[in-house]
């Protein structure tokens, strides 16, 4: 690039929609302009019959437009408006995605679980030396496996349970009962189970990215501060046991009790212990000691991307 240039991505999950507006120097480097963060639940109540609510929509489409009035005070701003997990599993998705059109003027691209997956990788692998092991991202509706041999992808897959949705389906919000939380922990185990390819990763290395497991690395870094000063999540590097620690005094809590725990956000109390299941279950059936924190997934794949100018899905 001969000059800066504005680039922002949307990113709409299951849980949340984001705002980052970066600018591109004209020597490759990225300054963040502004970050926003709103909790839409748009994956709320879809049930099986996987329709978005009225609710849900409501507060996604008041995001939006809260959004679409922070990218008008930039010019020549390239945007790139991305859906996952809850639109993309929607049957009424059309229907919301016109809604967006118009009440916004943003023409979101419903990307496939697979090329979540791939841009996960690409924004885990440009900021952390990636070797060979597995990088999960736990989204409200969805989790991305991506299996890396040599450096390079060799298995994408996106299986449809996440924090929203096992949370709400097994009533883990509040108080843990444990027969619900016993069924909770069979559904993950099945779906990894049919994913045969994860037993080349037994015994490697684990990267997790997304809400809920980078709640877990804000509970461990608070506890271990120096004078007040929490080490940075991004290559944080957390024990199993310190984890499954953890993961124990959550489920002794209640919702109200876990929100007081410095590193979980109040609006994520409810969902943090379905949302840590699928990433303490891999490294449970892989033997795996350690897990590692990427604060980069799907909105600095989409960056890397755009400044390699291959932003194609078609």
């Amino acid at each position: 690039m001969t000059k800066a240039s504005k680039f922002a991505v949307i990113d709409l999950g299951s849980n949340s929609v984001r705002l980052k507006i970066s600018t591109i120097m004209a020597d490759g480097s990225v300054v963040t302009e502004q970050y926003l963060k709103r909790y839409v639940r748009l994956s709320s109540e879809m049930g099986p019959e996987k329709i978005l609510k009225d609710k849900p929509m409501a507060r996604t489409l008041a995001a939006l437009q809260e959004f679409r009035t922070v990218c008008d005070q930039y010019d020549h701003l390239k945007i790139m408006p991305v859906a996952t997990a809850a639109v993309r599993q929607a049957k009424n998705q059309q229907e919301f995605l016109q809604r967006v059109k118009q009440t916004t003027g943003f023409d979101i691209k419903v990307i496939s679980g697979e090329q979540e997956a791939y841009l996960d990788y690409v924004g885990v692998a440009n900021t952390l030396p990636v070797k060979h092991g597995l990088i999960i991202d736990t989204g409200g509706a969805s989790m991305e496996l991506i299996g890396v041999d040599n450096g390079a992808v060799e298995e994408t897959v996106s299986i449809p349970l996440g924090s929203v949705i096992l949370s709400q389906h097994y009533q883990l919000g509040d108080q843990i009962n444990p027969a619900n939380l016993f069924d909770a922990m069979v559904e993950v185990d099945e779906a990894l189970s049919h994913q045969q390819w994860l037993s080349r990763f037994r015994r490697t290395n684990i990267i997790a990215l997304g809400g809920c497991n980078r709640a877990l690395a804000k509970i461990y870094r608070w506890r271990n501060a120096v004078d007040n000063t929490p080490a940075p999540i991004h290559g944080l590097t957390l024990s199993s046991g310190t984890a499954f620690g953890i993961m124990h005094e959550l489920l002794e809590r209640s919702r109200e009790e876990r929100a007081t725990i410095r590193g979980v956000n109040k609006e994520r109390a409810d969902v943090i212990v379905g949302g840590l299941l699928p990433m303490l279950a891999l490294m449970r059936q892989l033997a795996i000691d350690e897990v590692k924190f990427s604060n980069s997934g799907l909105r600095e794949g989409l960056l890397f991307k755009y400044q390699e100018q291959l932003l194609d899905f078609d």
